[in-house]
């Protein structure tokens, strides 16, 4: 027996399951999670330098910032899209159970 809000579900996932699952939707919506993963490193790096000199010192000679920029978007790229097809995956099932149920 299926609930008022299990029907509501499968109606809605019926006619979005299509466009979510789409690559460049699940980066779209799933990039501003992946921004919050990596904008962190970004920061705990940039401020690393301010409080520890002799690190500043080595690696500044040794630094090479678009390492840092295309490692940080990569990470925010995979949590991104990772979370989202996770997500999708999810939906995917409880749908496939709630076919079954009925």
């Amino acid at each position: 027996m299926v609930t008022e809000e299990e029907k509501k579900f499968m109606d809605y996932w019926e006619k979005n399951r299509d466009r979510q699952k789409k690559l460049f939707y699940q980066l779209l919506v799933g990039l501003p999670l992946g921004l919050i993963f990596a904008l962190p490193i970004l920061i705990n790096f940039l401020a690393g330098r301010l409080w520890y000199k002799r690190a500043d010192a080595v690696g500044i000679s040794q630094f090479n910032p678009a390492i840092l920029i295309i490692a940080v978007i990569a990470i925010a790229v995979f949590i991104g899209i990772f979370n989202k097809k996770l997500k999708w995956e999810r939906n995917e099932q409880f749908y496939k159970e709630l076919k079954a149920k009925e």
